[in-house]
């Protein structure tokens, strides 16, 4: 059974180093929400309890999933302050803006939106 997700996943691309017990591990964030991130460039067994370091600010987690070269890690609490959270707000920020049109320099020079006929 799949549970549905509360919190929606933004695409992020954030250096973090994931450490554990025995070990610390150079990653990337590429998915990120308020309840957890996606991981990749670096995997621990599912199960096992970390953290992760961004510019010096600590976030728990656990891993939930895994495979060869990336894992899923759940927040124990949700995200609602700090530079990880900041980087979330950003990137959703950025996802949700409206890009203005800018009609492409060839078409301008054609003399036309690029629809239609030539007229020349």
């Amino acid at each position: 059974m799949q549970s549905l997700r509360t919190r929606e996943r933004i695409v992020v691309e954030i250096a973090i180093v994931v450490t554990t017990v025995l070990d610390s591990l150079e990653g990337t964030i590429v998915d990120l929400s308020e309840g957890g991130a996606q991981v990749v460039g670096c995997t621990l067994p599912a199960g096992s309890s970390c953290q992760i370091d961004m510019d010096g600010h600590i976030t728990f987690g656990t891993v939930r999933w895994s495979e060869e070269d990336r894992m899923g890690i759940r927040f124990p609490y949700e995200l609602n302050e700090g530079p990880l959270y900041e980087q979330l707000e950003l990137a959703r920020a950025a996802h949700y803006t409206p890009v203005a049109f800018q009609p492409r320099a060839r078409a301008m020079a054609a003399g036309g939106g690029g629809f239609g006929r030539r007229t020349s």
